[in-house]
This record gives structure tokens, C-alpha cells and sequence, in this order.
């Protein structure tokens, strides 16, 4: 299980589904809705979630793409128990109460993988992003 905005889909990102699936025979993203996006990034996401799950629908190498809750950040942790819950090397939110999360709902055998990062300088959203907006 993997989590992320994927809003600007890249090189990085390709990257990180496989690592993620190379953990695991099934490869569940959870992606963080609109609102949330809003809260942690401080902007809106370029696209909205029903257009970024229908992007990350059409990747290979991702089996189901869940919508997180808006409420409770863990609910797909809870309800999915995976064997797995990958993380970006840069993936902060959220991470901090995980083995918690993990020890209070039973699910001390899953399992927390931080996956390499691939060409951060070229391929992460925000500079991305940002070239973007530079350009219009």
C-alpha cells in the first residue's frame, strides 16, 4: 500500500509503483482527496481527484486506487490491512503516529518500506509544478 497526491505523474512516480510492487504481488494507492491536498500543500491540487484516479487507474502496475477519507487518515490502513505500506523517501505526513496506527489495530506484522528516491533534482512534483506555473 502506497500513499500520495499524484497530482503531476512523472518519471518519480512510475518509479515508486514499481519499487512499491516489487514489496508485494498487489499494489493498493491511496489517494489523499482534494481537501486534503489543500491542507497539506497550502493549494489546491492541479487536478482533481476524480481525474488523478483515473490517471493512476490506468498505470500497470497499481491494482486498486482507494480514495482516502477525509476524517481518518489510517481508515485504508485499517479496513485494507496490508502485508506492506511502502513510503516515498520524502513522505512526511501522516508518518509519525504509523507504527502506532499499526500496533493499535493489531497489524504489527506489516510491514513499513521507505523506497529510494529516483532522480529527486529532475523528477519531484513541486519543482515541476513550479516550472509550470513559471512557464503560463
Amino acid at each position: 500500500m502506497i500513499f500520495g497526491t499524484f497530482d503531476i505523474l512523472h518519471l518519480g512516480h512510475i518509479d515508486f509503483f514499481k519499487q512499491a510492487k516489487q514489496h508485494g504481488n498487489f499494489l493498493s494507492v491511496v489517494l489523499a482527496t482534494d481537501e486534503r491536498v489543500a491542507e497539506i500543500k497550502g493549494t489546491p491540487p492541479m487536478h482533481t481527484q476524480a481525474e488523478r484516479k483515473q490517471m493512476l487507474e490506468a498505470m500497470r502496475d497499481i491494482d486498486a486506487v482507494i480514495l482516502g477519507d477525509s476524517t481518518d487518515v489510517y481508515r485504508a490502513i485499517k479496513e485494507r490491512r496490508p502485508e506492506v505500506i511502502a513510503l516515498g523517501y520524502d513522505q512526511r505526513h501522516f508518518v509519525d503516529k504509523l507504527e502506532q496506527v499499526l500496533k493499535d489495530e493489531c497489524l504489527e506484522k506489516t510491514r513499513i518500506v521507505r523506497l529510494l528516491p529516483y532522480k529527486p533534482e529532475h523528477h519531484k512534483s513541486g519543482k515541476i509544478r513550479d516550472y509550470v506555473e513559471k512557464q503560463i
